[in-house]
């Protein structure tokens, strides 16, 4: 009897202790939550120099702090911190959104350590956050409002802000917007959807490891390295650096384009400009409207600078098969486009056509195989038709001891050189180089050549023309100088019948001197005296 009156008597001091201890997580809670609501407002509006909307904030009390409370003299007390709808507009603007957004954020402090300095934070996470950046030097001025800033790139935090040591930050799902500078172009926008920040503090780097799904081309990309310090009067000026991996993105999203494209690389900088380096690797590179993919590998430095959404190109090297080109110039995205133009200049010194043309050509092998140089400028508008009819190409090529892969149009080629020399019967004369150089420009899938000049042994060909991307036709008009006289590129009765008109045709120190044209097919060229065929 008396054994059951005592666990009677235990269980009742316990549960007094245990209502005691709830009431006083309550009464603790409560009486703390202003002055923890003010020191949270007071920190986000001086370490971030912003005006704090804030929708909500409670604090609870777990059961077990108060006990900790009761045992540690004081010490030990954690509280949960919760806040909803959180804003903050950087110096008070309201004509753009705000520099932070969040729909919840969560934190546990040790109570004893709201007294000391630095306040210790061990995890923080945020949900629904979004931030956006302004461009550099857009700042108002709102007088005595504004929190003193600091000296641009120090990462101070401004006077007054309470000191806090942050462990850990988690910001799943977060949304990073660049705001450019120019009206005109579109903001750069980068959904991340894992996100660890570590060991923050004022004046400190982050430590971050983010992960993404990129949006175009779809992707994952993995990146670690440090962010920060913070600066709070240019945000746009906060540090950043580290390395990433970019795996299995499909360019197919691209019109026009096709291939797996896996990248890695290393970036430093501010959030405004940040220089970039690295490689990819798109092993089946190829052009949807052509035919055969091809292994483009390019090694890149770059300038990606947020104040205008700008990425300039300082050189890439891109290697496509076995030919090898630098390119110089920018990626610019405007505010109502749907993509980016693509604005290049473009060198290659000792390329293979062959490479080239696998790209562009519809079935099987190239036509032609040689050496090749060129130098053009490339703009690629954003648009949802195909390259071909969007590319605009400008620029100069130099074709060196080429042989025409079909042996029809090779053997065209030999029999011309044979008549050319003089020595049609020449059986020897066989897979003549041919040399060619020009100056072009491409627009709405038609080549136009405004100068081409044609060399093979024993003939000199100038022309001015065309070639359709669509059908494959060809549409040339030009001169044709020969070693040869006319009667010279025959062979029997009319070699002699020809000698009398020979004098007609020998002008400008050549043996023969033709007006022609070149029409028919990529794969059937036909040849003949100029008609007046329309090569435009």
């Amino acid at each position: 009897m008396r054994k059951k009156k005592f666990w009677l008597w235990a269980g009742g001091v316990l549960a007094l202790v245990l209502i005691g201890l709830t009431v006083a997580g309550i009464v603790l809670s409560r009486r703390f939550e202003p002055f923890i609501k003010e020191q949270t407002v007071l920190y986000l509006e001086k370490r971030f120099d912003s005006q704090v909307e804030l929708g909500s904030l409670t604090v609870s009390m777990p059961m077990k702090s108060p006990l900790q409370v009761l045992l540690n003299k004081g010490r030990g007390a954690q509280v949960k911190v919760e806040g909803r709808t959180i804003a903050l507009r950087h110096q008070g603007r309201t004509d753009v959104p705000p520099m932070f957004a969040m729909d919840r954020f969560l934190f546990e402090v040790d109570l004893h350590t709201l007294w000391e300095k630095p306040a210790h934070v061990r995890i923080v996470r945020l949900e629904g956050m979004t931030l956006n950046l302004p461009p550099k030097g857009e700042r108002p001025s709102l007088g005595g409002g504004a929190a003193p800033e600091p000296e641009a790139g120090t990462g101070e935090a401004p006077e007054g802000t309470p000191a806090v040591i942050i462990d850990e930050i988690i910001a799943d799902g977060t949304k990073l917007t660049l705001l450019p500078k120019e009206e005109t172009k579109a903001p750069l926008i980068f959904d991340i959807h894992k996100l660890k920040l570590t060991t923050a503090g004022p004046g400190v780097a982050m430590n971050y490891d983010a992960e993404l799904t990129n949006a175009k081309p779809p992707g994952l990309i993995q990146a670690k390295g440090s962010f920060g310090p913070w600066v709070a009067g240019e945000p746009s000026q906060s540090a950043i650096d580290g390395n990433y991996v970019f795996e299995k993105a499909d360019l197919g999203v691209f019109k026009g384009i096709a291939g797996t494209l896996s990248s890695k690389g290393k970036f430093s900088g501010v959030l405004a400009r940040m220089d970039v380096e690295g490689v990819t690797e798109t092993p089946d590179f190829r052009l949807t409207m052509g035919g055969e993919a091809v292994p483009l590998r390019t090694e890149y430095k770059a300038v990606v600078d947020g104040t205008n959404g700008n990425t300039l190109l300082e050189p890439v090297i891109a290697r496509l098969g076995s030919t090898v080109f630098e390119c110089r110039g920018g990626v610019v995205r405007g505010r109502e486009e749907i993509g980016k133009s693509v604005i290049l200049d473009v060198v290659m010194k000792e390329g293979r056509i062959d490479d080239v043309l696998k790209l562009a050509m519809k079935g099987g092998k190239p036509f032609l195989t040689g050496g090749v140089g060129l130098k053009l400028k490339f703009d690629l508008p954003p648009g949802q038709g195909e390259v071909a009819d969007r590319l605009r190409i400008s620029g100069n090529f130099d074709l060196r001891d080429a042989n025409f892969t079909s042996a029809t149009v090779q053997d065209k080629i030999d029999e011309f050189s044979r008549r050319g020399q003089g020595r049609p019967k020449d059986e020897a004369i066989e897979e003549v180089p041919t040399n060619l150089k020009g100056t072009f420009s491409m627009a709405d899938g038609v080549m136009r050549f405004s100068e081409l000049f044609f060399n093979i042994p024993g003939a000199d060909v100038d022309l001015k023309g065309r070639y359709r991307f669509a059908d494959e036709s060809l549409a040339f008009r030009g001169k044709m100088r020969l070693e040869a006289k006319v009667s010279q590129t025959q062979t029997g009765w009319k070699r002699i019948l020809l000698k009398p008109v020979d004098p007609f045709f020998s002008k400008q120190g050549a043996g023969t001197l033709l007006s022609i044209q070149i029409a028919g097919s990529r794969a059937n060229p036909e040849f003949g005296r100029d008609r007046g065929i329309d090569i435009d």
